[in-house]
């Protein structure tokens, strides 16, 4: 067992429906730990963890915990960040002595004696760290992953091979991934986005530069951002470069140049530019740990992609419906860049919910021109998430900054009946919060 937790034998989740914390989850269950927790709401997440037998309920109760777990003694208790500081277990298990560790904490535990890849940005690095336990899996590392979302190839978050190498997304969210000490690192992106934990942009900056240098190995960037290491790019001068895109049916078919030799023909499955960077940022942390390039040319081809990163949920001839995790305004750019590359000459209806106040007042300019590339718009309340509204910051603020005409405000309740109502020929619904939880029902009116 790793060091600092081996007496443990209870593991208690508070807010353990998060994708972060149900990987945790899910290692700690399939290492015979006691694992319990609780979440504000049931998701499938949450279905899929009681489905392990693990107990979890959604009231803030200390009466709800589970015996077992209330013994100081060999209990350890998670936390993520975004639970309110006045939640009542939190509160109990803070005032009673109990060891108490972040999720990034534990994550920093478990990787401390273990080779170490880690992807960081504020874009990009769910898929990249997806496509990189794939690419490891199939070429035989003996690997365990913690996966930022739900890969496709294994329905989970959780990829457990063995325990020679660890894949982790490295989350800048409250200074998170200043807990890891990676081998290999790479950075996707450095936009501006946290304000409400970080206030200024530079500030962000800096914990990047401070987390660069905690590769041990190797470091990773994309070309252009502020920071010396092995660049990756597109077309461009890096020391991995995508080379001679084509398109062949939905599937690119790309060169890569590499420090040693080029790759010819490689194939993603994943539309969009952005993609093609995250494919190779996992491509070259892979040949940096020692895989060999024909299993990882065969494993990149059979990555099927991430749940709630650019999903299709519909692809036909007459109507694509396709589920977005976007949240932030670089990435609206990408996905309506790719959807535009994929689908052609198509009347594009996007479905959006803002995701924070702080974001969207912080961002309010910036999204109202990546929302306004959409043909048709439906625009959702805010979703608050951890946070209490501010005001002036509501939907219909930023729906009057948005220049495209057919657009307007919906709720829920009249969300279906104005998607099937609509003669978009491409769906998309966008968004970090609780819209994912809608994308079976539309899908099912959608193919009525």
């Amino acid at each position: 067992m790793n060091k600092g937790l081996e007496n443990i034998q209870n593991i208690y989740f508070i807010g353990i429906g998060g994708i972060g914390m149900s990987a945790l989850a899910r290692y700690f269950k399939f290492l015979g730990k006691n694992v319990a927790g609780y979440d504000k709401t049931p998701s499938q997440i949450t279905s899929d963890l009681i489905a392990l037998e693990i107990p979890i309920h959604f009231e803030d109760s200390v009466d709800h915990i589970p015996k077992a777990f209330l013994n100081i003694e060999n209990t350890l208790i998670v936390y993520t960040p975004a639970i309110p500081k006045n939640h009542k277990e939190y509160v109990y298990v803070q005032n009673n002595g109990f060891l108490i560790k972040k999720r990034a904490e534990v994550l920093g535990i478990i990787t401390k004696d273990t080779y170490t890849l880690a992807v960081a940005g504020t874009h990009g690095k769910t898929t990249t760290t997806a496509i990189l336990a794939h690419l490891l899996k199939e070429s035989g590392a003996k690997v365990t992953a913690f996966l930022g979302g739900i890969s496709e190839n294994y329905n989970s978050n959780l990829v457990l091979e063995g325990n020679e190498v660890v894949v982790v997304e490295a989350d800048e969210f409250d200074r998170s991934f200043l807990q890891l000490y990676p081998n290999i690192a790479a950075i996707t992106s450095m936009d501006a986005d946290h304000l409400d934990i970080y206030e200024k942009a530079n500030a962000l900056e800096e914990s990047f530069i401070e987390f660069s240098s905690r590769a041990k190995d190797h470091l990773l960037v994309r070309n252009g951002l502020p920071l010396s290491g092995i660049t990756f790019g597109i077309e461009d001068d890096s020391d991995y470069c995508v080379q001679n895109i084509k398109i062949d049916n939905g599937t690119y078919v790309f060169d890569l140049k590499t420090p040693q030799k080029c790759i010819k023909d490689l194939h993603l499955n994943l539309p969009g530019r952005h993609n093609l960077l995250n494919a190779i940022t996992a491509f070259a942390i892979a040949m940096l740990y020692g895989s060999p390039t024909g299993p990882l040319a065969k494993a990149l081809f059979s990555f099927k992609g991430v749940q709630r990163r650019f999903s299709y949920q519909i692809k036909t001839d007459d109507l694509v419906y396709v589920d977005d995790y976007a949240h932030h305004p670089t990435e609206i750019n990408a996905l309506h860049q790719a959807v535009r590359e994929m689908h052609p000459n198509k009347k594009i209806l996007a479905v959006f919910q803002p995701h924070l106040y702080s974001r969207t007042r912080d961002f309010a300019s910036d999204f109202a021109q990546s929302l306004s590339q959409f043909d048709q718009l439906l625009l959702l309340d805010i979703y608050p998430a951890r946070e209490l509204p501010i005001e002036g910051v509501t939907s219909d603020w930023l729906l009057n900054m948005i220049d495209t005409k057919d657009k307007k405000l919906i709720q829920k309740d009249n969300l279906i009946e104005a998607i099937v109502g609509s003669n978009a020929e491409v769906v998309l619904t966008i968004g970090a919060g609780d819209i994912g939880e809608e994308v079976y029902r539309i899908k099912e009116a959608l193919l009525v």
